[in-house]
């Protein structure tokens, strides 16, 4: 279901490095009179300050990459942050870490091959990560707040590919991918705001999204919901058993996927 572009197939091209600053901007709103030592549910044992930290960091972190060009996996996360002393200067350092990132991708050919830990080994790969790495914090800075999250739906379906297509590939920071594997099963995650159809099999030796387009194929599991929602979900900031979605089929084949996907 991944191009060379790194856009879902039939969704709308998404701008990743544009999004980036909204997304980032949207981020910093929500900080407006806000206390840094708000719990965030989502990231547990995390503060409000804690996320912004982070998320700042990756930005700046994987700015780091593209500069270097980098063709190996990084051995330190080692970067000059520029993190302020005081909560009254993140939310600037925030949008900074931005701006940072756009220097990055002016300078940067999103076609150059590149190390990536995911399936698109090219420069373009980190704008896309960077892109749904600042949108999940930003939605936990949302839910910590007490604000009902929204995401613009070209940009939950294009996150749930990207999640899908590099999920597979991330065993070395989220060991529980490697249990993801079965007898030919098959679980599916269906769109019910539009274009949107996942199938993802797993195999004695993996799994992986099946790219064959049989979308009238049954599934040993499925799950429905609008874009947004299944993002949240496999981002785990939803339930599957939120009301939001409809779900059938093999419910430990569920329980197998939602306990080793975390990513």
């Amino acid at each position: 279901m991944i191009p060379s572009d790194g856009h879902a197939r039939g969704a709308t091209p998404v701008d990743h490095r544009a999004a980036i600053a909204v997304e980032t901007a949207r981020f910093v709103a929500a900080l407006k009179d806000a206390d840094p030592t708000t719990a965030v549910p989502s990231c547990p044992g995390w503060t409000l300050a804690d996320l912004v930290r982070h998320a700042g960091s990756v930005q700046r972190w994987f700015s780091a990459l593209l500069h270097a060009r980098v063709q190996e996996p990084p051995r330190t996360r080692e970067v000059d942050l520029r993190l302020p002393d005081r909560w009254d200067g993140y939310a600037d350092w925030l949008a900074e870490s931005a701006t940072v990132a756009a220097e990055a991708f002016a300078a940067t050919d999103p076609d150059l091959p590149m190390w990536a830990w995911g399936v698109d080994r090219h420069a373009r790969f980190w704008a896309r990560r960077m892109l749904f790495e600042t949108l999940l914090h930003r939605v936990d800075a949302d839910l910590a707040l007490g604000l009902r999250p929204t995401v613009d739906r070209p940009l939950a379906v294009d996150g749930i590919d990207e999640f899908l297509v590099n999920l597979p590939f991330a065993t070395s920071f989220a060991p529980g991918v490697a249990n993801l594997r079965g007898p030919d099963r098959t679980i599916r995650f269906r769109a019910t705001d539009g274009d949107g159809d996942w199938l993802v099999r797993l195999r004695s030796d993996g799994f992986g999204l099946d790219t064959s387009g049989a979308a009238d194929e049954s599934a040993d599991a499925t799950v429905r919901g609008t874009a947004a929602d299944l993002l949240l979900l496999l981002y785990g900031r939803l339930h599957r058993d939120a009301e939001v979605f409809t779900r059938d089929g093999d419910e430990d084949l569920m329980t197998l996927w939602f306990g080793n996907s975390a990513f």
